[in-house]
């Protein structure tokens, strides 16, 4: 299992600081917290990525988040998956 997660399903209002303290609860630690943006828009896409302090508290955060809610929302929480490769842009 890796350290860093997949946290989908985030309400458009939720702030990083919000999800941290989410994932901190029980005294897990969280390294980094990043909500991705449209980067057209600049509004929030709903979704992110943390990055914990190791494997244990990736798979407590798992455990305790999948499909909590939150912001009235219920995330969807794991591991996150490396980015598979695209094909170059030809030109």
């Amino acid at each position: 299992m890796g350290t860093r997660l997949y946290i989908g399903s985030l309400n458009f209002d939720t702030s990083e600081d919000t999800l941290r303290a989410a994932l901190e609860e029980d005294g897990r630690g969280v390294k980094s917290v990043t909500v991705m943006y449209d980067r057209d828009t600049g509004r929030p896409r709903g979704f992110a990525f943390a990055d914990m302090a190791s494997d244990g508290d990736a798979q407590s955060a798992i455990d305790a988040l999948d499909g909590k809610d939150l912001d009235g929302r219920n995330l969807k929480v794991n591991e996150a998956r490396e980015r598979s490769p695209r094909p170059g842009g030809g030109g």
